[in-house]
């Protein structure tokens, strides 16, 4: 049985701040259905609940060195939904109020690395694959090829190395090589590391790991080209033989109309009419008019530009003077966002509920009410509530960009083939009109029936996209 060890920063249920956590708990589970022996690791933070911490059981302690510190690490395990997953324990690195966003998160996360490949020998478990997602676990193909690759314990390990979102590489001043990453000169100047006269997580493990992915087709061609390339763009396509796309899917058992406990009326497609029921529940809850025919526009995001909402800010007034809609949106982010909505809904509170929180419960009740969720991002590596709308009959408008454009595809009310509203180009003027374009289809019932079943049968489970994974790994093994 091929042995695999998902390597990340975030994984559900434990901890959680973005999409990565939700792969990271939910591919794990379904490579195992699939016949792989899978565990995971991430780091031990504080804020993880104690329902957890509480039946973590304690692997062993011992030392890591981070160039000249020796550092205490811990490794505690806990199997959950089949699957062992291990903590690395460091109070000074990991008890904070976040997981992020720290003056040393270079030396916090070279540390995880470094425990990673440390812990091998000590939990009777040496992977096949090691498989790293995102900055905060580059180095560990870094190292394994630098180091520890020459032992035999490590020798036959390979790596692959996911990119969830290139914007975010790790960058960090080249000292830390010599202070924090303990390693020989050589790898910066020879280009492994260096990147702008910095030293660049991503770029290391982009060069130093056996074979990369990222989470969409369209999303790995993207990269390759300047605009999207975030300055690795040349360095991606030279290694484009070496480089796949795998759309992320979603855990159909946590996001289920049919099942989900947090919504207001369970439905599936063949139930599609109790759909209806989801949406007047969550109007008198959040105040709005109480109408089932008016169509009910939804936007579950970071309130941030690249999440489109320049374009949004430009036509919003426009779209809810002269429609007859219903706007909800739920989430945080800049304030220039959250301030553009929470006026909106001052000014318009019979047609604008403006929810500037975290909530998922409220989420997974704005999914199933919803019969338009927009999502017309600037760019979009994967993107996970498309993928969620779909599965809850909410039909998505969306740029056709990285994984929007893998996953929704236009309705065509002649052929009857389609699952959602696309635009191509980052305009305000065109986001407006699949706005409208999809309001004309709501507004006849029968064609907005079709499209919503043709949302609700797209299958975005992990199922095909495991698969995948399961035959790179093969591959690489070979």
């Amino acid at each position: 049985m091929l042995k695999v060890l998902f390597v990340a920063s975030e994984a559900v249920p434990f901890i959680k701040t973005g999409g990565l956590a939700d792969v990271a708990g939910s591919l794990p589970k379904e490579l195992q259905v699939q016949g792989l022996d899978v565990r995971v690791v991430i780091p031990k933070y504080s804020s993880i609940p104690e329902q957890y911490t509480s039946k973590m059981k304690h692997i062993y302690d011992g030392i890591v060195n981070v160039a000249w510190r020796q550092q205490f690490c811990g490794v505690k395990c806990l199997e959950y939904n089949g699957i062992k997953t291990y903590f690395i324990d460091n109070e000074q690195y990991f008890n904070r109020d976040a997981l992020y966003g720290y003056d040393d998160d270079a030396e916090r996360f070279s540390f995880f690395c470094r425990a990673v490949l440390e812990m091998l020998p000590q939990i009777d478990f040496i992977p096949d694959v090691i498989h790293c997602n995102d900055w905060h676990t580059g180095l560990v193909s870094v190292l394994l090829k630098a180091e520890y690759g020459q032992a035999e314990l490590y020798s036959h390990i390979r790596t692959i190395y996911t990119i969830h979102n290139l914007k975010y590489q790790g960058v960090f001043a080249k000292e830390i090589m010599s202070d924090v990453l303990g390693l020989d000169w050589k790898h910066y100047n020879e280009g492994g590391l260096e990147c702008d006269n910095c030293v660049n997580f991503m770029k290391g493990a982009i060069v130093y790991s056996d074979y990369i992915t990222t989470v969409s087709e369209t999303y790995a061609k993207e990269i390759q080209y300047p605009y999207y390339g975030e300055g690795l763009d040349g360095l991606l396509r030279d290694r484009w033989q070496y480089l796949q796309g795998i759309v992320n899917g979603i855990d159909y058992e946590l996001y289920d109309p049919k099942t989900d406990k947090r919504i207001f009326a369970n439905y599936d497609v063949t139930t599609i009419e109790k759909k209806a029921e989801n949406k007047v529940k969550l109007q008198q809850q959040l105040g709005l008019p109480v109408r089932r025919d008016v169509p009910m526009l939804a936007i579950v995001a970071r309130l941030v530009s690249a999440k489109g909402l320049d374009l949004i800010e430009h036509i919003i007034d426009e779209l809810i003077q002269n429609e007859d809609v219903q706007l909800v949106v739920l989430g945080t982010g800049d304030r220039e966002y959250e301030d553009l909505f929470r006026t909106l809904a001052w000014h318009y509170p019979t047609k604008v509920s403006a929810n500037i929180t975290f909530n998922n419960d409220l989420a997974h009740r704005i999914y199933a009410a919803s019969d338009i969720f927009l999502m017309p991002s600037q760019y979009e590596p994967c993107g996970i509530g498309q993928l969620i709308a779909l599965h809850y009959g909410s039909i998505p408008v969306v740029r056709e960009t990285g994984g929007l454009k893998d996953t929704v595809h236009s309705y065509n009310k002649y052929s009857r083939v389609g699952n959602g509203f696309t635009f191509a180009n980052y305009n305000a003027h065109e986001v407006l009109f699949s706005i409208k374009r999809a309001l004309g289809y709501y507004s006849d019932s029968s064609i907005w029936e079709k499209v919503v079943i043709n949302a609700m049968n797209s299958d975005y489970s992990w199922t095909q996209s495991a698969k995948q994974y399961k035959e790179l790994y093969y591959r690489l093994k070979k």
